[in-house]
């Protein structure tokens, strides 16, 4: 009996002890959170400006409506510090890199001018040149008929004589505006087009250096979200150069990624935004018609699209050709940037695009150095593959 009435006390003691913790549960005031203040804009802000975010910050985007018809998913923002120096800039001679075409067109020319007369093995010698050099046959004829007409009314009489005579016709022929234009109010935005593996990516890193080095500030946008190595390498390219990379989800819709590129730049006093594209699409969606789309939404308020630029890899030769042909149509391309130009490129695919497209060449990339992008001159250029000394 009394081992029984020692457990009921326990018993009881417990059920009092629970009872009183319970009460003191219910009874702990509850600490309350202070709304969150809203994101405050900056005046002439766009409606999508996000808060400041730091290195490396992934802030989630509110898709706007008639911008995108996919997926956009974060914008990734990364500001990180710059890894290259503007002494990296020291432009290359184009004599210095031209050396394999130079070899070919230059040899050429060496052979042709030592004849003394102008005769018909000149002019068949001269026209071998030009093709080999990837002028093309069509450049080539147009070329050579006018030659034919300033040998009788000039009165050339030796083959030395018709040599610079071209000299100054391909001068002549490939002179342009070459200047890269900023818009006189708003964003700039330059678009990059060209088929994969062209050196697109590469080529807006080099630019961008330049463009910092120059006092703007540059906003890289991922536009070729159909390739993840795309948007990785122009993040990597951005941490080289010190400047901020917009990025979205892989698959996603570049129309959106360019406009918020746009958004953020107008945001945070950017003037500059350099937009890659994607040089082939892994879904239905027709790449011309895609980049239409693109060019469209880039040029909203506040964007001013001033530069559509072509980046073509001049070691394509002819095919090269094909490619701007089919770009200028859709994207309104204003300029060329020819790389790889000192590779195994022969040299004449500038003289073809300039003469059968009319548009002008403004880059060209003469090595892989970040300083090796430079402004093209028609004059340096062809002194460079003339010159086989």
């Amino acid at each position: 009996m009394l081992v029984l009435l020692i457990v009921l006390i326990v018993v009881a003691v417990v059920a009092v002890a629970a009872a009183g913790l319970v009460v003191t549960r219910q009874r702990r005031p509850r600490i309350a959170r202070p709304p969150a203040a809203p994101p405050q804009s900056a005046p002439g802000a766009p409606t999508r400006a996000v808060e400041e975010p730091g290195p490396d910050t992934t802030v989630e985007v509110v898709d706007e409506p008639g911008v995108t018809d996919g997926p956009v998913g974060v914008l990734e923002v990364a500001e990180p510090p710059a890894e290259i120096a503007p002494e990296d800039l020291t432009p290359p001679r184009f004599r210095d890199r031209l050396g394999r075409a130079r070899s070919l067109f230059g040899g050429y020319m060496s052979s042709i001018g030592g004849r003394e007369r102008i005769d018909e093995s000149v002019w068949e010698e001269l026209e071998e040149a030009l093709i080999l050099a990837d002028v093309g046959t069509t450049v080539s004829s147009v070329m050579l008929e006018d030659l034919r007409g300033r040998v009788k009314s000039e009165g050339i009489q030796n083959a030395r004589q018709l040599v610079e005579a071209l000299k100054l016709e391909l001068i002549t022929l490939l002179q342009g505006d070459r200047e890269l234009h900023m818009a006189d109010e708003g964003t700039t935005v330059w678009l990059f087009v060209g088929v994969n593996g062209v050196g697109k990516t590469t080529t807006i890193g080099k630019l961008g250096l330049r463009q910092m080095a120059a006092g703007h500030k540059v906003v890289m946008a991922a536009g070729d979200t159909f390739r993840a190595a795309a948007a990785d390498q122009l993040e990597r390219w951005s941490e080289r150069v010190g400047a901020t990379v917009i990025r979205g989800t892989e698959g996603g819709d570049p129309g959106a990624v360019v406009f918020d590129a746009v958004q953020h730049a107008a945001a945070r006093g950017s003037n500059l935004v350099l937009a890659d594209t994607a040089g082939r699409l892994h879904t239905k969606t027709n790449l011309m018609e895609e980049l239409k789309k693109v060019r469209r939404v880039a040029a909203r308020p506040p964007g001013q699209v001033t530069e559509v630029l072509l980046v073509i890899d001049a070691t394509t030769g002819q095919n090269g050709l094909v490619q701007a042909r089919q770009f200028a149509a859709a994207a309104g391309v204003t300029g060329v940037v020819l790389t790889k130009l000192d590779g195994t490129a022969k040299g004449g695919i500038v003289v073809a695009i300039r003469s059968e497209l009319g548009i002008p060449i403004k880059l060209v990339g003469l090595g892989e150095g970040a300083g090796d992008l430079v402004d093209f001159d028609p004059e340096e250029f062809v002194e460079a593959l003339f010159d086989d000394d």
